[in-house]
């Protein structure tokens, strides 16, 4: 018998699709950007001088202070992280910092590419670029800053938590984590513009997006935590909720990375949704072992990593191999034109320019959801599978390892 579909579901999904329907029958992104970009713009440019006088205090020390600080709440850190605090027994945690970390960088990535305003000029601003993902991120649009939000809603995140669910709420503790948290926040802004990465106004937009974003997570993140571990539907939602988010997006006035990490991040996000939901009461209840207890020591942690890192990377290459060939063959098949920008070589714009019946009512479709590509980007599916199975693998294939292990 198929089970009932919560009304809140319907509702929720039917409001995305027509949001996306009007904003791209009305244009909204080119007036909102028109509103936005000038103004952002201005200030940026304005705000020179100030990054100008920051950067006179140029000295080796700063460059590796602040270039450390900005891999340490980057993106790759987190996908480091947060498997090793699921793994470490700390599950709740684990899944609401890795939902909202999707959250945020969805949010942030949109107005980035929505308002589309340029980073500092450089020259005459030195832009300090020490990691490929740094130089990534030096591609994408300016505000807001994304590590500044980040590091407000993460940090303030696990300010929240451990305020509230830990059993150890000594004054100290507490006074350290508000000091951590403030002075983490703080050198992150500071850092972004002493690297010449970002203005003034970006760093301002980050803290206040992030603040907006934080205080609407605490309010929902145990409706969206009852809702995963118990719900109705939940994988089928979430997977039509993560579709329908692709469109959604707004186009960029030139592309740029930010909707590729947003592409990984929402299919991190299905991943661990889908693979805490199947097997929650067995590896992600509330009584499962936490590091330095007696069933799970620092031994047993440590061959957890040595096991778990291994096999999820393992699971991201095979998924996106079995992705790169499933997805071309399903989308011929389906009539549907594609297109590949690095993953499929083989797919040039010719071969996905050929015109069928199948295709003609793809167009109809596209129409229909006033859509306006001519072929779509397989590269999009293919990132997301990817990420969503090496997801999936960390919160259910690999404690099921674990366990086989005694682990």
């Amino acid at each position: 018998m198929m089970e009932r579909i919560p009304a809140w579901q319907v509702i929720s999904l039917s409001g995305i699709l027509i949001w996306v329907a009007i904003s791209s029958f009305f244009n909204v992104t080119q007036k909102l950007r028109s509103l936005t970009q000038p103004w952002v713009t201005y200030h940026v440019l304005t705000g020179t001088p100030l990054i100008l006088q920051v950067q006179n205090f140029q000295h080796s020390f700063f460059d590796a202070l602040f270039s450390g600080l900005s891999c340490v709440v980057s993106v790759p850190f987190y996908t480091a992280f947060l498997p090793l605090l699921f793994w470490s027994g700390h599950c709740k945690l684990a899944r609401q910092m890795t939902l909202l970390m999707a959250f945020c960088d969805y949010i942030g990535n949109c107005i980035k590419d929505l308002v589309s305003a340029p980073r500092p000029s450089c020259p005459p601003v030195r832009r300090l670029t020490a990691t490929k993902d740094e130089k990534e991120n030096a591609m994408e649009y300016g505000l807001p800053s994304s590590h500044t939000l980040n590091t407000v809603c993460l940090s303030g995140y696990l300010l929240h938590y451990i305020l509230h669910y830990s059993q150890n709420r000594d004054g100290a503790v507490v006074l350290a984590a508000l000091i951590t948290a403030y002075l983490l926040v703080g050198l992150i802004g500071l850092g972004r513009i002493y690297l010449g990465m970002h203005s003034v106004v970006d760093v301002i937009a980050g803290l206040v997006i992030g603040l907006s974003i934080l205080a609407f997570w605490i309010m929902v993140h145990e409706y969206v935590d009852s809702f995963i571990v118990s719900g109705q539907n939940v994988t089928s939602f979430w997977a039509t909720l993560s579709f329908l988010l692709l469109f959604a997006y707004p186009t960029p006035e030139i592309p740029t990375p930010s909707f590729e990490f947003h592409t990984a991040f929402t299919g991190v996000a299905l991943g661990i949704v889908s693979g805490v939901q199947q097997t929650y009461h067995q590896f992600h209840h509330e009584d499962i072992p936490r590091i330095f207890d007696q069933q799970l020591t620092l031994p047993n942690f440590v061959g957890r990593i040595l096991v778990g890192i291994p096999t999820i990377l393992l699971v991201k290459y095979c998924s996106k191999a079995l992705a790169k060939w499933i997805l071309p063959v399903a989308s011929n098949t389906l009539g549907i034109p594609i297109r590949s920008s690095c993953y499929v070589p083989a797919l040039t714009v010719s071969a996905t320019e050929k015109k069928s019946d199948n295709s003609r009512q793809l167009r109809h479709f596209q129409k229909l959801l006033f859509l306006r590509q001519d072929a779509f980007d397989v590269d999009t599916g293919i990132r997301f599978l990817q990420y969503a199975g090496l997801a999936w693998s960390v919160v259910d294939l690999v404690p099921s390892i674990f366990l086989q292990l005694r682990l």
